[in-house]
């Protein structure tokens, strides 16, 4: 089905060329085959390259014949030792596929995030949803103590996902409290203000319980350990749907993209999509919040450096941000592994690294960049 649901085609035509008042160029509409290879390629090149490199590093080469070894119906052989493929599949490829989930879902939250508030610095981290998720697993830290990791970690995700709903429900009703009328600018301040607020609580429940400080503090800098598939299979579920239902609305976003009004009069409501992308990005970002930690910027940094090279149509720019989202995390976290290698750096320190730079270009490029 080419178009917006209730949208005739010759108003789905009008998105390239302008609607009303106002001209929108979101540039093509269509994803092209080269930049999939492309986006799939990275992803292919970044799963080899986590799993080959670190303390033990493999033969890239044999690597992928031993992933290709374990497809129904192919039968090669890697020439891996026994302890080697132990340590592809039960050490580095859970962590590797956790990072490509993880990149994935924070890269498309973000890339959402802009087309529902149009403007390219909408971000979690911007809009309190980070702060709340990371106020709601806090609690869920402490509240457990001594009990099993193993129960409470199954409840970690639904912390993070109450605590992203109060923060970008206080971000959302702080926006509307200037009159009434929610300007990007003014819900980007917003959420500033309640991420801090919420921060501000998170380190006030640190302080009170200081047994918990570590593993808190441990988490809140961004971290990949898993202990088994076990963390895969918990987050799973939680960014497929997230991302099913954000690529399904990716043609809406281009029609919202010309505004409000203009919107509604295509038959469509802007406002019961905010609220329903809204929703669907907190939890799957609460999620990935939940068993990775606080990961800045990937949601800033994929989304416009694809936005600068395919254009603006989230048909386009959505499943690109998935699969280079992906790529993106998974080769920020072989750079912590291997940069003080034996020790091992906070992956959220890498991508705060590369993001602060490309935070101010994002600020300086912002009036010229169309979203």
């Amino acid at each position: 089905m080419n178009g917006v649901p209730g949208v005739n085609r010759d108003q789905n035509r009008t998105l390239g060329k302008g609607v009303g008042p106002r001209a929108l160029t979101v540039g093509p509409t269509r994803l092209r085959a080269r930049w999939l290879l492309i986006a799939t390629g990275a992803v292919i090149v970044a799963l080899i390259a986590g799993i080959a490199f670190g303390p033990v590093s493999l033969p890239p080469g044999a690597v992928a014949v031993e992933l290709v070894d374990r497809i129904p119906g192919v039968a090669v052989h890697s020439g891996l030792e026994e302890r080697q493929a132990a340590i592809i599949w039960e050490l580095r490829l859970p962590r590797v596929v956790l990072g490509l989930l993880v990149g994935a879902m924070l890269a498309l939250a973000g890339g959402c995030y802009q087309g529902v508030f149009r403007n390219p610095l909408a971000d979690p981290y911007l809009l309190g949803v980070a702060a709340g998720a990371g106020l709601g697993t806090t609690v869920a830290i402490v509240l457990r103590g001594g009990n099993d990791m193993s129960i409470s970690s199954v409840f970690l995700p639904l912390a993070a996902f109450v605590g992203a709903l109060v923060g970008v429900g206080m971000t959302y009703l702080l926006g509307a409290s200037s009159g009434g009328h929610r300007s990007t600018a003014t819900l980007i301040l917003a959420g500033v203000a309640v991420a801090s607020f919420l921060t501000a609580v998170q380190t006030y429940l640190q302080q009170r319980h200081v047994d918990t400080l570590r593993e808190v503090y441990s988490w809140m800098l961004g971290r990949l350990s898993v202990a088994g598939w076990r963390e895969v299979l918990l987050l799973l579920p939680y960014v497929a749907f997230s991302a099913i239902v954000i690529l399904l609305h990716r043609r809406t976003l281009d029609v919202m993209s010309v505004g409000d009004e203009e919107a509604g009069s295509l038959g469509l409501h802007p406002e019961r999509v905010r609220y329903l992308l809204l929703v669907v990005c907190s939890l799957g970002t609460a999620a990935a919040v939940a068993v990775s930690g606080l990961i800045g910027f990937v949601g800033i940094i994929v989304p416009h450096t694809i936005r600068l090279l395919v254009g603006h149509s989230y048909r386009v720019i959505l499943p690109l941000c998935a699969l280079f989202g992906a790529a993106f995390l998974v080769l920020a976290d072989l750079a912590a592994r291997v940069v003080l290698a034996p020790a091992e750096l906070p992956i959220g320190v890498v991508t705060a690294f590369l993001g602060a730079p490309f935070f101010v270009l994002v600020m300086r490029t912002a009036k010229r960049i169309s979203v």
